[in-house]
């Protein structure tokens, strides 16, 4: 399996208002529920007003379209991480799964990834 890195710094935060966002950005995540309205976005793209940020993130993708069938692939790769102390944030899309690690575990998240079968491209 073909890993992925984002070349970008990441940010999650909590907004008050969908409409103040601008979903034509390359890469914005948006989750609405009763209670709040999450964004990951680039950290250069966060809107002016959050309610909450939690900046200091880096990401990977998994590389390809995965068909619903497919079993564990997200928890092989939370488990292999969490093993060794590292926390994601994961996100999926129709077609795939973006996995997010704070920027002082990526080093160490892509060579345990590495050491367990997975093919790391920059």
């Amino acid at each position: 399996m073909i890993i992925k890195h984002l070349d970008f710094d990441i940010t999650v935060c909590q907004v008050e208002n969908a409409e103040l966002l601008d979903v034509r950005k390359d890469f914005y995540f948006v989750g609405k529920t009763e209670k709040e309205i999450s964004l990951v976005c680039k950290t250069e793209d966060v809107p002016a007003r959050t309610l909450q940020r939690e900046d200091g993130w880096q990401g990977f993708y998994i590389d390809g379209t995965l068909d619903f069938s497919l079993v564990g692939i997200l928890s092989r790769i939370a488990g292999l991480l969490a093993d060794q102390g590292i926390s994601i944030f994961a996100l999926s899309t129709y077609n795939t799964d973006y996995v997010l690690v704070k920027k002082a575990d990526f080093s160490r998240a892509m060579d345990i990834l590495s050491r367990n079968g997975y093919n790391i491209v920059a």
